[in-house]
């Protein structure tokens, strides 16, 4: 087992009364792909906003790299090195795709190797430095999503939160930005995935946790747990 990254204990949050989650707790060891499956309203998106610091919880711990970041404001969370890839990609469509790349570089550390971190982006993904000078909004769904990953590396991070990126994407567009994900992690960038494709997150990660109205309700490696036990987890049957 490698060392813990990213360790959620306990932890509930609230939308005014409406309690979003109930005493979550989670472990993300370094360098592994970890996906959070469940159906839509499960409380995926609300868990990495509270990681990422969009949200505070009501009670529990957020640690990383050993560190309580829970009082943290969003962007105190990238400086630590957490960065996210938001659901619905959410590039600055009046900017261009170089501009948007640039804003993911805006601690101290990442300007530093701005340059570099740049080339590997257009190695990854070719297409964004052919089209660096066009505004991102003339940019097709897939090339968005692949301008958000690009601008969540730019600020050279230890944990990428990824949330939904094959909604709305075409199969092989959605084969390609999983490829690009994996060749990410295999560069020992930690990876927490969340989406509701059951089958496409078991087969990315490393370990699994299905949730199910605002709770953890089963968790393992993706070869443990039967396809019986995967289906009622994430229906609550």
């Amino acid at each position: 087992m490698g060392n813990t990254l990213l360790r959620v204990e306990h932890i509930d949050v609230y939308y005014g009364d409406f309690h979003a989650l109930w005493d979550v707790s989670l472990e993300v060891e370094e360098a592994l792909v970890v996906s959070i499956i469940g159906a839509n309203g499960a409380g995926k998106s609300t868990l990495l906003n509270t990681i990422s610091g969009v949200r505070k919880p009501s009670q529990g711990t957020v640690e990383f790299c050993g560190k309580r970041i829970n009082g943290l404001m969003p962007y105190q969370a990238v400086v630590e090195g957490i960065s996210m890839v938001p659901e619905g990609r959410r590039v600055f469509p009046r900017l261009t795709v170089l501009e948007n790349l640039e804003i993911g570089s805006y601690t101290p550390k990442a300007r530093k190797k701005k340059g570099e971190v740049l080339r590997k982006i257009y190695e990854l993904f070719p297409v964004l430095e052919e089209r660096r000078n066009q505004l991102s909004i003339t940019l097709s769904g897939g090339e968005q999503q692949m301008l958000a990953i690009g601008r969540a590396l730019m600020s050279g991070p230890k944990l990428i939160l990824f949330d939904e990126i094959s909604l709305g994407l075409a199969p092989l567009v959605i084969k390609h930005i999983y490829q690009r994900v994996k060749q990410i992690n295999a560069e020992g960038i930690t990876a927490l995935l969340v989406e509701q494709d059951i089958q496409r997150s078991l087969k990315a990660a490393h370990k699994v946790y299905i949730m199910q109205s605002g709770k953890i309700c089963l968790e393992g490696r993706p070869e443990t747990l039967s396809q019986e036990e995967i289906r009622k987890a994430y229906f609550g049957l």
